[in-house]
């Protein structure tokens, strides 16, 4: 990729291409499973992200056979109730803080993603994936409920298909997913990368600063009560319409020419 910044992770590649950021996933062996080292490097890099300007769009995938497939078990054997509170803390975290960083953010999904994996799915603002991936929550088959990644699942998709894939840990397949708006669409595996990529190029077209508004205000309102939720957006709205890019927006659109962001 062209003007690509690189930095340095143990389990994860970071780069930047224009605005757009790619944040992969790099335990090939392991399903990209979602160790406390893996969990704490992504947490850093999602940080990092929101405090640049220059980054619009963040794309995060896996490398190898798969997207990720969950927590890594193999840390989670004979373990004190304090090390699997501070593990689900630090998952707790990582989730919150890709809702939270002012860029949205897109999974780019192929293989499976599984437990921790669909959690990361059903987080990440926008999904896009394989058409043969497939999804499952699959943790009440080994004793160990999906409790976690029933929190991002529940609000992605609906409470009868979320408990459906909870209580069987069956897996979804990406046409089902789409339907379940767990996943935005699914295309051919020869296509992921480019659909993903032209979805990324339509956000990074808006003013990063509108959309870093809109998508604190999307998550703040969910779980309101209609009128508070009103009340609020008009606000978060009223104030957005006084900034410089509202402004050069609207300018823009009523004499017909591009717009030129502020970035404020």
């Amino acid at each position: 990729m062209a003007d690509t910044q690189t930095t340095e992770y143990r389990n994860i590649l970071y780069e930047v291409d224009s605005s757009i950021a790619y944040v992969t996933m790099n335990r090939p062996n392991k399903r990209n499973a979602l160790s406390l080292e893996h969990m704490e490097e992504l947490i850093h890099c999602f940080e990092s992200i929101a405090q640049s300007k220059e980054i619009s769009v963040v794309i995060l995938k896996g490398s190898g056979p798969a997207f990720c497939a969950g927590h890594d078990l193999g840390e989670m054997v004979d373990q004190s109730p304090v090390f699997y509170r501070h593990l689900f803390d630090v998952c707790t975290k990582m989730m919150e803080t890709i809702q939270s960083i002012p860029q949205p953010v897109i999974a780019q999904v192929h293989g499976i993603a599984t437990a921790a994996g669909c959690q990361l799915v059903a987080t990440c603002d926008l999904a896009v994936a394989t058409d043969d991936a497939r999804f499952a929550t699959p943790g009440v088959k080994i004793g160990l409920f999906c409790s976690t990644p029933m929190v991002a699942l529940s609000r992605a998709v609906g409470r009868k298909k979320a408990m459906e894939m909870l209580l069987t840990g069956e897996m979804l397949s990406s046409e089902d997913a789409v339907m379940a708006g767990l996943i935005n669409k699914a295309v051919p595996a020869d296509q992921l990368e480019e659909e993903t990529k032209v979805l990324a190029s339509k956000i990074a077209q808006a003013s990063p600063f509108t959309v870093g508004i809109g998508k604190q205000a999307f998550y703040k309102q969910l779980d309101m009560p209609q009128p508070l939720a009103y009340s609020y957006a008009k606000e978060v709205m009223s104030l957005n319409a006084t900034a410089a890019d509202a402004q050069e927006g609207i300018c823009a659109f009523l004499e017909k020419r591009p717009p030129n962001w502020k970035g404020c």
